[in-house]
C-alpha cells in the first residue's frame, strides 16, 4: 500500500473551489462525511486524521516514547561489563572512533553501580533503576543500538526523524499519517514538555507531510510543571466563555480561508486552518484528558506524583497514559536535557534516574493492569549512549556505536535481551540495530511494511527508513 501526496492530483482542492466558485459553505459537510471517509487515503478529499487500516494485522495500536535527552550510559544501566572492572584505569586497547570530546579522554572506567539479575528472566539491571528492575520481565532490552552522529543535534534528529542531516517528518507524524487518529477531538500526536534544543521543533514536525500530522507540543522543557497544571483555560483564553472563543475562532477562520482562496496551495496556511479547527474541538475533550489531578490517590502515589523529585515525570507519564487510552496514537514524554554527563556521572546520573525510575515502572504496571500494554508499544531511550572510557574525571563521552534502548508491550517479546556490545561496551557486535532498523520494527508492530509506507515529495517517494531498515523479527512475539 503506497500512500501518495497532493502532488499526484491533477487539481488541488483549493483550485477546484476557486475555479467553480463553490466557496467554503460546503465544507460544513466534512464532519458529516467523516465516518464515510474513514478509510480514505491521506491527501485525498476527506478528513486527514480519519482512522485507516494498516497493511496487515498490527500487534500495536499506539506508541509511548520515553525520551531520555542527553544520553544515559548503557554500561551503567542495562549492559553490565565485568571487563571494565578488571581493566579500570587502563587505556582503551584499540583505536578510539570519532568522538565528541577527543582531547579529554581518560582510561577505562568501571561502572560505579552494582548490577543484579531481576525477575524470572534474570535480566541484569543496575542499582540506578530499582523500580524498572521490578518490571524487567515486561521489557525487551536492546543492547545493540547504532546511530550515525556523535553530536546531540544530528543524533536526536535521526532518532526522531530517521535523518541526521535533512529535515524530515518525525516518526510520530509517520505513525499518524499511516493510521489516522482514533479521537478527532485530540491531536493524533502529542509531545509533552519537549526540549527546544538539538533539533527543537524539527523533532516533532511533520516535514513535507501535511501539517495535520505534526506533533502538538504541551509546554516545553523550560516550563515549570505548576504552569501546565493550572486549569485548562490557561492554555486557551482565560476569561472568555466557550461561545466567545468559538466566535473568535470563526472570525479568524473566515480571514484565513479568504486568504487561502488567493493561493494555489499553502501547506502552512492549510495547517493553521486545521489547527484552529482542532483547537475548537479540543475544548470539548482536552480539559478532561489533561485533568491528571483527578487520578486516584493510589495511582498518583504509584507514579511518585507525591514526591518532589518524581512529580514532573510522573505527571508526564500519567498524562501519556490518559492520552493513549483516549485515542492518541503517539505520545512522547521527555526528560530533558539532563543525561549528558561529561563529568559528575555519579552525582547526576543518580539524580536523573531517581527522577524517572518510579514513574517509568508505574507506567508499565498501570498500562498492564488496564489491559493496554498488550497493544501499546512503550519505547525508552536516547539519541546515543556513553563511552567506557572516562572524561573529565568521572564523566563519559558520547557513544553512538553501541548503546541500549528498551521496548515493552505492543507485540515485542517480554523478558529478553536482544543484541550485544563488545566486552567494553563500545561497539555493537551482535544483532546490530541501527536507528533505521528500530523504525522499521516499530512500523512493523503497527502493521506496516516500512518500504511501502511512503509519501511522494519533490519527485520521489520518501519513507521514515529512507533506503534502509531491517525488521528485527527475533524480538516480535
Amino acid at each position: 500500500m503506497s500512500i501518495n501526496s497532493h502532488a499526484q492530483q491533477f487539481l488541488t482542492r483549493r483550485a477546484l473551489l476557486r475555479q467553480t466558485a463553490c466557496g467554503f459553505g460546503t465544507l460544513g459537510l466534512t464532519g458529516v462525511l467523516t465516518g464515510m471517509a474513514a478509510h480514505a487515503a491521506p491527501g485525498k478529499a476527506g478528513n486527514p486524521l480519519a482512522v485507516r487500516a494498516p497493511h496487515f494485522a498490527p500487534k500495536a495500536k499506539r506508541v509511548i516514547f520515553l525520551f531520555m535527552h542527553g544520553g544515559p550510559s548503557s554500561i551503567d544501566t542495562f549492559d553490565p561489563k565485568p571487563k571494565l572492572a578488571e581493566m579500570d584505569g587502563k587505556p582503551l586497547p584499540f583505536k578510539r572512533p570519532l568522538t565528541f570530546a577527543e582531547g579529554k579522554m581518560g582510561g577505562l572506567m568501571k561502572s560505579p553501580w552494582e548490577f543484579k539479575q531481576h525477575g524470572q528472566s534474570g535480566i541484569p539491571v543496575s542499582s540506578l533503576f530499582p523500580h524498572v528492575a521490578s518490571v524487567v520481565d515486561d521489557l525487551c532490552v536492546v543492547r545493540s543500538m547504532v546511530g550515525d552522529s556523535v553530536a546531540h543535534g544530528g543524533a536526536s534528529l535521526q532518532l526522531h526523524t530517521g535523518s541526521n542531516t535533512f529535515t524530515r517528518p518525525s516518526m510520530g507524524s509517520w505513525v499518524v499519517y499511516g493510521l489516522g487518529s482514533e479521537n478527532q477531538n485530540l491531536p493524533g500526536y502529542i509531545t509533552i514538555k519537549p526540549s527546544l534544543s538539538h533539533g527543537g521543533a524539527k523533532n516533532w514536525a511533520s516535514g513535507f507531510l501535511p501539517a495535520a500530522y505534526q506533533g502538538t507540543a504541551i509546554g516545553n522543557a523550560g516550563i515549570k510543571l505548576s504552569e501546565l497544571t493550572e486549569p485548562i483555560e490557561y492554555l486557551t483564553n482565560k476569561g472568555y466563555t466557550p461561545e466567545q472563543q468559538r466566535y473568535e475562532l470563526d472570525m479568524l477562520q473566515k480571514m484565513n480561508r479568504a486568504h487561502a482562496l488567493e493561493r494555489e496551495l499553502d501547506p502552512e496556511l492549510e495547517g493553521r486552518i486545521e489547527a484552529f479547527e482542532l483547537a475548537a474541538r479540543m475544548q470539548t475533550e482536552a480539559p478532561e484528558a489533561f485533568e491528571v489531578e483527578k487520578e486516584s490517590e493510589a495511582t498518583k502515589k504509584l507514579y511518585g506524583y507525591d514526591k518532589p523529585e518524581t512529580k514532573d515525570f510522573a505527571w508526564q507519564c500519567m498524562l501519556a497514559r490518559r492520552l493513549v487510552e483516549r485515542g492518541v496514537r503517539f505520545a512522547q514524554c521527555s526528560h530533558s536535557y539532563k543525561w549528558d554527563q561529561h563529568s559528575e556521572l555519579v552525582k547526576l546520573h543518580t539524580r536523573n534516574a531517581r527522577e524517572v525510575d518510579q514513574p517509568i515502572a508505574a507506567l508499565i504496571t498501570d498500562l498492564k493492569s488496564r489491559g493496554l500494554l498488550k497493544d501499546t508499544l512503550v519505547l525508552w531511550g536516547a539519541e546515543f549512549g556513553r563511552t567506557p572510557v572516562a572524561e573529565g574525571g568521572d564523566g563519559r563521552d558520547h557513544n553512538p556505536y553501541g548503546y541500549t534502548m528498551w521496548m515493552a508491550g505492543g507485540g515485542v517479546k517480554p523478558g529478553m535481551v536482544y543484541g550485544a556490545t563488545d566486552e567494553f561496551g563500545y561497539y555493537a557486535v551482535e544483532d546490530r540495530m541501527h536507528i533505521h532498523d528500530l523504525h522499521a520494527t516499530m512500523l512493523h508492530l503497527l502493521g506496516f511494511n516500512h518500504e511501502q509506507l511512503t509519501y511522494r515529495y519533490a519527485g520521489r517517494n520518501f519513507r521514515l527508513t529512507d533506503v534502509a531498515g531491517q525488521v528485527a523479527h527475533k524480538i516480535i512475539a
